[in-house]
C-alpha cells in the first residue's frame, strides 16, 4: 500500500523543511569558485592521480558538480556522461552501455553478462538484473572509464567501467542534512530526506554514517480499458485497478564506514551499505492508449533490497603499496507483473485459449496471466594488488582477482484456476526455477616506463579463466505437454528430466549445462607530454565478455565476445589554465557480439552475432570565463554499425551466406540505444546578493535518435527513439551554514524516450488486433520536476 505521507503537498513539505534549516548538498555546490579550472583527483588507474595527468579517456563528476546538478539517482548523472547510454524498464533495471557497445535486451534476468562493469568503491556490484541505482548522497565522485578496461577491471568491463566513490571517514567532526520537496508533471508530491555524520573516535579511528529516505511520485496513469478473448468470447476490464500516477517508488537506505589507522602505514576500512526500494506500476506508457497512459489489468509491483559488506586494507611493504579489497553482496527482488498482454495477444494470434482449462477440462473464460518473480543474487569478490611508487621511472601494478556470483531465478507464470499446473505449483502454466553461477579468476599487471621526461610507455595484460553454469528447470507441466503434444524439451516428461538430479522444489531437473574458457586481454599505451599543459596518447586495448548457457537448454551455449579498441587522445589546458579541453577519437571492433531476443514462447534466446565496427569521438571542456561565470560540458559522436548476420543453425554454427531479405541483421544496421550524437552544456554564474553567496545555473542536454531493435524483423515493430533535448534550471544561495536551492529538471517537459519494448515476442505483442492495441511500451525520461531544497552543515 502507498505510504500515507506520500501525498503531502509541496507547501507542507517546504514549511517543515524551512523550519529545520539548510543542507549539505547545497553547501558543496556553493563552494567558492576558482579563477582557474580545478583538477579532479581520481583513482581510475588504481592509483590517485588527476584527470589531466592520466593518458586515458575519463568522464568524472565530483561532489561539487553532483550537488550543483541536483543529482540523486543514476539517470541524473548518466545524462551528463556523453559516452554513456542505457536501456531500462524502471528503477534498478538499467543496463549501461558505453561507446555504442550495445545489442539490446541484455537486462533480461537470463541474458548475458553486462558489457559495462559497475563498482561501488573498490567492489564490483555488477548484476545481470540491472545496474544498482545507488542513491547519490555523500558521494565523492562518479567516474566513467569508456573503452575496454579489461586489464585492471576484468570480465564485465569489456566496454567500460562505471565507478561510484563514496566519501570516507575523516579525523574531524562534520555533519549535515538535506530536505527536499518536489512536484512532478502529471504526478504528485515527492521528497528526499538525507543526512550524514562523521565522528572521530580518537586520533586513529573515525566513523561515518549516512542515511536517506526518498519518495518519487509516479507520472503514468492506468486508465480504464477492456479486452475480449476470441476463444471464449469473454470480455474483461481493468475496473478496480485504474489509478493516476500509479508508478511511484519509495527508497530508504544507509551506509556506514569505519576507518582504523593501525599504524602510520596500515589502514583498514570496513563498510556496509544497504538500500530498500518498493515501487508500484510500470514505468513505460502505451502510445496506442495515450501519452503517459497504460491499460494494466492486474497489479504490478517490485520490492528490491540489497546490501554490501566490504573490507579494504591498505598498507606498505617496504616501498610497495599493498591493497586488499573484499566484499559480500546480496540482493533480493520480489516482483509481480501483469501478463495479460501475453494472454490476449496469443489468443488472438493462435487461438491458444483452448489449452487454458480448469479442473473439469473446460476452457477458462478469462485466462489472465501474471508473473511472480523471485530473484536472489549473491556475489563474493576478492582482489589483492601491489603497486610500486608512482614516482619511479619504472613502475608497476600487479594483482590477483577472484569473483563468484550466483543468481537463483524463479519466474512463475500463473493463471487463476489453471488445472494443468505442476504439482506443488498451483495455477502455474510455465515455470523457470534455476540457479546460475558465474565464476571469474584472473591475474593482472601493468608496467609503465618513462623513456624520457616526456615519453612514457605502458603495457598491461590480464589472464582470465571463467566457468559459468546453469542448473534447474524450465518449461510446462507434464499434464500440459500431454494435452498439447508440445514438449520440445521444455517441461516435464521422461525424455527431458535428467535422472538422479534434483533442484530445490522444481518438478525435475531438465537443464544442467556449463561453459568455461580462458584467455587474456591486453593494453598498450604511449603517452607524450608536449609541455606541462598539453599531452597526447595512443591506446590499444582489448576486453571480453564471458559466454554462457541459454535458459532454454535445448539451444547451444553462446560464446565469448571480444572488443578491440584503438584510441588517440589528448589532454590540454589553455589561457593560464582557465580553459581545459580534452578529447579522443577511437575505432572499436566488436567480434561475434552476443545479442538477445525473445524466441519461441517469448523465451529469451542469446546468440553470437556478427562483427560490429564502431567509430567515434569524445570531447569535454571546462572554462572559467570570469571569476563568477563558468561553462563546461562534453559531446560524444558514435557511429556503431553491425555487419550482416544470416543467423545460426540448430547446432549454433553460423550461416555465412544469405540474401538481405533472409538476413537476421542487415549490414550497416545501427547498434541499438546508441544516438550518433549526445552532449551537455552547463552555464553557471556565481554572485553575491546581499549577505548570500548566490548562483544561477542552466544545463542543456541533447541526443539524436536511436534504434530500440537490432534484428531486421524487430526494427519496424519497435520503431525508433526520436532525438530530444532537455533543459534544467536552478537558482540558490548560501548564507553561513544555511543554503537554499530552487530547481527545475526537464523544465520544457520533453518526452524523451529511453526504451521501447514489448513484454512478449515482437511479432505477437507488437501486432494490433481488432479491439486490441499493440502491447508496445515506451519508457520516457521523467516529466518536468520542480523542487526546492534547504539544508545545513555543521
Amino acid at each position: 500500500m502507498k505510504r500515507s505521507h506520500v501525498g503531502l503537498s509541496l507547501a507542507s513539505i517546504l514549511l517543515s523543511s524551512t523550519a529545520l534549516g539548510g543542507h549539505a548538498r547545497a553547501a558543496e555546490a556553493d563552494a567558492a569558485p576558482s579563477a582557474t579550472v580545478g583538477e579532479l583527483v581520481v583513482t581510475a588507474s588504481k592509483r590517485e592521480a588527476t584527470v589531466q595527468s592520466l593518458p586515458m579517456s575519463i568522464q568524472a563528476i565530483d561532489d561539487r558538480t553532483l550537488a550543483q546538478q541536483n543529482v540523486t539517482q543514476f539517470a541524473d548523472y548518466a545524462k551528463l556522461m556523453p559516452s554513456v547510454t542505457f536501456q531500462t524498464t524502471g528503477p534498478n533495471t538499467a543496463t549501461v552501455y558505453m561507446r555504442g557497445v550495445a545489442s539490446g535486451l541484455e537486462g533480461n534476468h537470463s541474458g548475458p553478462l553486462p558489457a559495462v562493469g559497475t563498482y561501488l568503491d573498490e567492489q564490483p556490484i555488477t548484476t545481470i538484473g540491472g545496474t544498482l541505482d545507488v542513491h547519490v548522497y555523500d558521494i565523492a565522485r562518479v567516474e566513467v572509464l569508456p573503452g575496454p578496461q579489461g586489464t585492471l577491471y576484468g570480465a564485465s568491463s569489456e566496454a567500460g567501467t562505471l565507478r561510484i566513490i563514496t566519501k570516507q571517514p575523516v579525523n574531524h567532526f562534520e555533519a549535515g542534512y538535506n530536505l527536499e520537496g518536489n512536484l512532478v508533471q502529471n504526478g504528485e508530491g515527492g521528497y528526499v530526506a538525507e543526512g550524514f555524520v562523521n565522528i572521530p573516535v580518537n586520533d586513529r579511528i573515525a566513523v561515518r554514517l549516512v542515511g536517506w529516505d526518498e519518495h518519487d511520485s509516479g507520472y503514468i496513469d492506468n486508465v480504464l480499458g477492456s479486452r475480449t478473448f476470441p476463444t471464449s468470447g469473454a470480455t474483461f476490464t481493468n475496473a478496480g485497478h485504474t489509478k493516476s500516477a500509479f508508478n511511484w517508488a519509495d527508497t530508504v537506505g544507509g551506509r556506514g564506514a569505519v576507518k582504523i589507522d593501525l599504524t602510520d602505514n596500515w589502514t583498514i576500512t570496513p563498510t556496509i551499505v544497504a538500500q530498500d526500494q518498493r515501487n508500484k506500476g510500470v514505468f513505460g506508457y502505451e502510445p496506442d492508449v495515450g501519452d503517459l497512459k497504460v491499460q494494466r489489468f492486474q497489479p504490478d509491483s517490485a520490492h528490491d533490497r540489497w546490501y554490501q559488506a566490504a573490507l579494504t586494507v591498505q598498507g606498505k611493504i617496504g616501498n610497495l603499496d599493498l591493497t586488499y579489497s573484499g566484499g559480500h553482496f546480496a540482493r533480493k527482488v520480489d516482483s509481480l507483473s501483469d501478463y495479460a498482454d501475453y494472454s490476449i495477444h496469443y489468443d488472438n494470434a493462435f487461438g491458444s485459449g483452448h489449452y487454458w482449462v480448469d479442473s473439469a477440462g473446460n476452457p477458462l473464460a478469462k485466462p489472465l496471466q501474471s508473473i511472480i518473480g523471485r530473484d536472489r543474487f549473491w556475489k563474493d569478490s576478492h582482489e589483492l594488488r601491489v603497486a610500486s611508487p608512482a614516482t619511479d621511472r619504472l613502475r608497476f601494478i600487479l594483482g590477483a582477482f577472484y569473483e563468484r556470483q550466483s543468481h537463483w531465478i524463479i519466474q512463475d507464470y500463473v493463471i487463476p484456476g489453471f488445472a494443468l499446473s505442476h504439482p506443488g505449483w498451483p495455477n502455474t502454466i510455465w515455470l523457470t526455477d534455476q540457479m546460475r553461477v558465474d565464476r571469474d579468476d584472473a591475474v593482472f599487471g601493468e608496467v609503465t616506463y618513462d623513456v624520457t621526461d616526456k615519453l612514457s610507455v605502458t603495457g598491461g595484460v590480464r589472464w582470465y579463466e571463467f566457468d559459468n553454469r546453469l542448473h534447474g528447470f524450465f518449461g510446462f507441466s507434464a499434464a500440459y505437454n500431454a494435452l498439447t503434444g508440445f514438449s520440445s524439451g521444455m517441461g516435464v516428461n521422461n525424455a527431458n528430466c535428467l535422472a538422479g538430479l534434483k533442484f530445490r522444489d522444481a518438478p525435475c531437473v531438465n537443464l544442467n549445462k556449463g561453459v568455461s574458457d580462458s584467455g587474456e586481454t591486453h593494453k598498450i599505451n604511449v603517452e607524450y607530454k608536449i609541455n606541462d599543459d598539453v599531452m597526447t596518447y595512443f591506446t590499444y586495448s582489448t576486453g571480453y565478455r564471458p559466454g554462457g548457457v541459454n535458459r532454454n537448454g535445448n539451444l547451444p551455449p553462446y560464446g565469448t565476445d571480444k572488443l578491440s579498441n584503438y584510441e588517440l587522445g589528448w589532454k590540454s589546458r589553455w589561457l593560464d589554465r582557465k580553459l581545459t579541453l580534452n578529447g579522443a577519437v577511437f575505432y572499436q571492433n566488436w567480434d561475434q557480439f552476443q545479442f538477445s531476443f525473445l524466441g519461441l514462447n517469448s523465451l529469451t534466446v542469446i546468440n553470437n552475432g556478427p562483427t560490429a565496427d564502431i567509430y567515434g569521438a569524445e570531447i569535454s571542456f571546462a572554462a572559467q570565463v570570469t571569476d563568477g561565470f563558468s561553462l563546461k560540458g562534453g559531446f560524444a559522436y558514435t557511429d556503431a554499425e553491425s555487419k550482416k548476420f544470416c543467423g545460426a543453425d540448430t547446432t549454433g554454427a553460423l550461416i555465412h551466406n544469405c540474401t538481405d531479405a533472409n538476413a537476421v541483421i542487415l549490414g550497416g544496421a545501427q547498434l541499438p540505444y546508441t544516438p550518433k550524437l549526445k552532449g551537455d552544456v552547463t552555464a553557471r554564474y556565481d554572485f553575491d546578493w546581499m549577505d548570500w553567496k548566490a548562483h544561477a545555473q542552466a544545463t542543456g542536454t541533447y541526443q539524436t535518435k536511436a534504434e530500440a531493435g537490432l534484428r531486421q524483423a524487430d526494427i519496424p515493430l519497435l520503431g525508433e527513439m526520436p532525438s530530444f533535448g532537455t533543459l534544467d534550471l536552478s537558482l540558490g544561495g548560501e548564507k553561513g551554514n544555511l543554503s537554499v536551492e530552487l530547481f527545475a529538471k526537464n523544465i520544457t517537459d520533453e518526452r524523451g524516450q529511453l526504451n521501447r519494448y514489448t513484454p512478449c515476442t515482437l511479432s505477437v505483442c507488437g501486432a494490433a488486433f481488432p479491439g486490441v492495441p499493440r502491447a508496445l511500451y515506451v519508457v520516457p525520461i521523467q516529466p518536468r520536476l520542480i523542487g526546492i531544497r534547504v539544508g545545513q552543515t555543521f
